[in-house]
């Protein structure tokens, strides 16, 4: 990785990491990066960019560096306005170096109010996990900035390319980390996954799916703050870098989890997307999520090789195993896996949607399975909100043939996007389970019907237990349902009143999947 340090910046980091710069009694925590060094003091932080010129970075002089924190203000303060205040200049006087003195200005910082560190999402992930609560909180958070995010008329395609072959000539500078075949055979297959959808990539961006987007969207980048994700640490020094396919965006998130092992999490995290937008051309768009997962990783692990020669020993050899998995995984997610299409049918309460939300992760390529609930549908339908009770007439003959369309609908988008799919619906009528199985056929692909069964009883307990849920079924509706005549069955069916755990691994086992999630990634020796 070519490196160069234009300047010595010693002064100023010193006189940053001073307590008395400060005015605080206790150390000043400093925090280094490949491009930025921060500053953490009392209630407050300072973030100066370092004077290097890597390729895809230029902070050569203090021009740049001045408008790269200016606009790294500018385009924080819309989704974490509480964070980012305003930028300082460094200046010199004749005693030293100070704030917004009338000397000459010898450096600037980005001034930003202090958070607690332990609350970036990397941490919390780490400590205890991400909860399906702030995963769906965070689906709202990302789609809401993508909503906002500026429309641009740029060439996506040619950006990946530029992307794939810049990153394959760094790799090729790194030996001893990236071998010339790996780097060989990951650049081939990203261009020909390119080369395939580039009209679908032209497609969306005269849909306006392209956007100036966070450009940076990983975990370390998201803070909890009064128990709401806030995005933060955006892209500011490269537009082109920043501005892409909101799906791109979106990539480095759901990379990110997958990365770190969290399958389970980074399935949920699309599909409350993917929810939440009720964007069919998303589904469509899944096509693309292979490369651009891959490319994600690439950069990643083309960054975090930059890192290196900042690190001590110790840090080194960890940053370079980190490096090697990233790599690893972009080859991963380019291998070809077929989709399938499952359905999951049963009366209300026999848990379909819990066995669903455990089944995906495990099935098709990474992230897991498209997960379609006719609950969801119903509420888009009828443009309500996921909790919100609809009226009876929601749920009336022609509401329920509409919904069932919707979802083999989005089921045909997806499988043709080559994301393996769960359907999730009563499928109470053998024309509805025909239908769905239909789908399949027509695409030539696999398809598995499970058919969940439980007690009346226990079909009762679990939907008088059900809190903030999309699905409107109550006691008296679960007794009523009990007297419909579903008709020949030719699904598996399943036993559904065990734990979820047992009834999960009931169901991979009719599907041929494995029992386990798969680890995060390793790099081969």
């Amino acid at each position: 990785m070519t490196v160069h340090v234009v300047a010595d910046q010693g002064e100023v980091l010193e006189f940053l990491g001073n307590p008395e710069t400060h005015a605080v009694s206790e150390p000043v925590k400093r925090i280094d990066t490949h491009g930025a060094v921060v500053f953490l003091a009392g209630r407050d932080a300072y973030k100066v960019k370092r004077a290097v010129r890597f390729p895809f970075m230029d902070f050569s002089t203090i021009e740049k560096r001045k408008l790269a924190c200016e606009r790294e203000l500018e385009i924080n303060c819309a989704n974490a306005p509480g964070i980012y205040l305003d930028i300082r200049s460094i200046t010199r006087s004749k005693t030293g170096l100070e704030f917004g003195g009338k000397g000459k200005v010898v450096e600037w910082a980005v001034h930003m109010r202090r958070f607690d560190e332990d609350a970036t999402l990397d941490r919390l992930a780490k400590r205890e996990g991400l909860s399906k609560l702030l995963i769906a909180d965070l689906a709202h958070v990302v789609l809401w900035s993508h909503e906002r995010a500026a429309r641009k008329n740029f060439d996506a395609a040619g950006a990946l390319d530029r992307y794939i072959l810049e990153n394959a000539e760094t790799f090729a500078e790194s030996p001893d980390l990236f071998s010339a075949e790996r780097i060989r055979r990951v650049t081939a297959s990203s261009r020909t996954a390119l080369a395939g959808n580039r009209g679908l990539l032209v497609a969306r961006q005269r849909a306006g799916h392209v956007r100036r987007c966070h450009g940076d969207l990983h975990l370390r980048n998201i803070v909890l703050i009064a128990g709401k994700p806030i995005l933060f640490d955006a892209l500011e020094f490269d537009e082109a870098m920043a501005t892409g396919d909101i799906l791109y965006d979106l990539a480095f998130l759901v990379m990110d989890l997958l990365e770190r092992g969290f399958r389970q999490a980074a399935n949920a995290l699309l599909n409350h997307y993917l929810w939440e937008s009720g964007n069919e051309a998303h589904l469509a768009g899944l096509a693309l999520l292979p490369l651009f997962l891959s490319v994600r990783a690439a950069i990643r692990a083309k960054v975090v090789a930059a890192s290196l020669p900042y690190l001590d020993d110790r840090a080194r050899k960890e940053a370079a195993r980190d490096a090697e998995r990233y790599f690893s995984l972009a080859e991963q997610f380019l291998i070809p896996s077929a989709a399938r299409l499952v359905a999951i049918g049963g009366l209300s309460g026999t848990g379909k949607t819990t066995i669903a939300e455990e089944l995906a992760p495990r099935i098709g390529r990474m992230p897991g399975a498209i997960h379609l609930r006719s609950d969801i549908e119903r509420k888009q339908m009828f443009g309500a909100a996921e909790t919100q009770r609809l009226p009876q007439t929601a749920y009336g003959p022609s509401a329920t043939a509409e919904i069932y369309a919707r979802l083999r609908r989005k089921a045909k988008l997806a499988l043709e996007a080559g994301a393996s799919t769960i359907c999730d619906a009563v499928h109470a009528t053998p024309d509805e389970r025909a239908c769905i199985e239909s789908v399949a056929q027509d695409l030539a692909i696999r398809f598995d019907g499970i058919w969940l069964e439980a007690p009346l009883g226990l079909r009762i307990g679990r939907v008088e237990g059900r809190r903030d849920d999309a699905s409107d079924a109550d006691a008296n509706y679960v007794r009523k349902q009990s007297t419909v005549d579903v008709g020949a069955l030719s699904w598996r069916r399943l036993d559904a009143s065990e734990m979820p755990p047992r009834i999960v691994a009931d169901a991979l086992a009719m599907l041929g999947e494995p029992q386990e999630l798969a680890e995060r990634a390793e790099a081969p020796p």
